[in-house]
């Protein structure tokens, strides 16, 4: 399960896509309505919070947004809580730079003509978060790619 804390206009077709789904799981689990992945790391940072289905649904919110700007159809009544309503989330320096050499690293496999436009780039966090200074989230489990963050 990857819950990107990049903005989903940095994701390509296939990252955007699988960030719904997987998200849409991770909705599930803290909504209770499935057993599996419940200990998944990924989810800690959503528990953290007062309310933890209208976060991620927040999150969700944007997702569809993304995919409405780019022409998908994402099914938006699949999110419980849609909206923005929760508060925002924060997401360390060191935690964006990896997921963004993560993001690289998956991008030249799988979409090198997306990957050369995203090097011109530069990371910026998904709306529902604001960065911190900071190293890579606890909760993280991948490693940083071999060269490191290239921003």
């Amino acid at each position: 399960m990857r819950i990107w804390s990049l903005h989903p206009g940095q994701l390509d077709r296939i990252g955007l896509v699988a960030c719904w789904r997987e998200s849409l799981l991770a909705q599930a689990v803290l909504a209770e309505r499935t057993r599996g992945y419940r200990h998944h790391p990924q989810l800690e940072r959503f528990r953290a919070q007062p309310d933890p289905v209208a976060a991620i649904g927040a999150y969700l919110s944007a997702l569809a947004d993304e995919a409405d700007a780019r022409g998908y159809r994402f099914d938006r009544t699949r999110v419980i809580r849609p909206g923005t309503s929760a508060a925002e989330l924060a997401v360390t320096e060191g935690q964006l730079a990896l997921e963004w050499a993560h993001l690289g690293a998956r991008l030249a496999v799988r979409s090198p003509d997306v990957a050369e436009r995203w090097r011109l780039d530069v990371p910026t966090p998904h709306p529902l978060f604001h960065v911190v200074p900071g190293p890579i989230e606890s909760w993280e489990r991948a490693r940083m790619p071999e060269g490191g963050p290239s921003t």
